[in-house]
């Protein structure tokens, strides 16, 4: 297993953007599964890149012999913001009881919204755009109909998109415009074992000695009293079950699987703290899978 408190050798990069011990919190709660080489090319990309891992503009996620290094729309509005001549973006959602017309524009030959007032009630989402402006510079204006993005509320992250459709939608279109006016551009990196430390092998602990089974998550052992921690414990079980549905982890040997691939030093009764720990990873999953699924759509 990758030791975690030590790398070979850092590159420039990462020594001039990452204090010390800057880069032991996010190995140790970003990228703990993460072997020495892949912890190296992440971290150098959010050097590079200038990222801050603390506030989701990139990501590490692994799954068994996989791992992805992945920048979140987020990414590319800070960079934006970097930029001379930087200006915010409109980005708005259009209803269908919304006033909503477009032009073609005959100097630049580009589609403009000409017309956007709405009353209430607004009735369902439609469509959305981003209007993505900079001084000296023409505006980019990114406009899509719902239906470009209808595989989204039916796909991996379904939940999401049908429960907060107005921030993953605008999320998405905003991105492409500040993709096109800033000319930005991030390039995902996929590592799979090959790639990876092959000197240091990879630790598969067996799942019976380590990793808490379902039934341990759904429904430990009762106590006619519980503490304040086994309550918080319960509550906190309740959470990483719901929202392990989200990645589509059901059942006893999916759970399993899923804690001793993210999970590995986890141990048969998890403390409060190694729960803690584990929600964070899943939620650090999630967000890595709603990104994904916005960057495959990207241009």
């Amino acid at each position: 297993m990758a030791n975690n408190n030590s790398i070979v050798q850092y590159t420039p990069e990462i020594t001039e953007a990452f204090k010390p011990e800057v880069l032991q919190v996010i190995r140790q709660s970003i990228a703990p599964t993460a072997t020495d080489q892949e912890f190296l090319l992440f971290a150098h990309k959010a050097a590079s890149y200038g990222l801050d891992p603390f506030k989701n503009e990139i990501f590490f996620i692994k799954y068994g012999n996989t791992s992805r290094i992945q920048f979140a729309a987020e990414a590319y509005l800070s960079k934006a913001r970097e930029q001379e001549g930087f200006q915010p973006p409109d980005t708005q959602m259009v209803h269908e009881n919304d006033e909503f017309k477009v032009a073609m524009n005959k100097e630049t030959k580009e589609l403009e919204v000409v017309q956007h007032e709405i009353g209430f009630p607004r009735g369902k989402i439609i469509g959305a755009y981003s209007i993505a402006y900079r001084e000296g510079h023409r505006p980019v204006t990114v406009i899509m109909d719902i239906e470009e993005v209808a595989h989204m509320f039916s796909g991996q992250n379904k939940d999401n998109w049908n429960k907060w459709t107005s921030d993953m939608f605008g999320k998405h279109v905003q991105q492409r415009a500040l993709k096109r006016q800033y000319g930005l551009e991030f390039e995902d990196e996929t590592i799979t074992s090959a790639e990876s430390d092959n000197s240091i092998p990879e630790y598969k602990p067996e799942r019976k000695d380590i990793t808490p089974n379902q039934t341990v998550i759904d429904a430990p052992p009762s106590n006619p009293e519980p503490t304040e921690e086994e309550k918080q414990i319960k509550k906190i079980r309740a959470e990483i079950t719901k929202r392990l549905q989200v990645l589509g982890v059901v059942g006893k040997e999916k759970v399993a699987e899923y804690i001793a691939t993210n999970a590995p030093n986890m141990s048969i009764n998890p403390t409060l703290a190694e729960y803690t720990g584990l929600l964070n990873i899943i939620d650090m999953n999630i967000d890595m899978m709603n990104m994904s699924d916005s960057s495959d759509e990207l241009e």
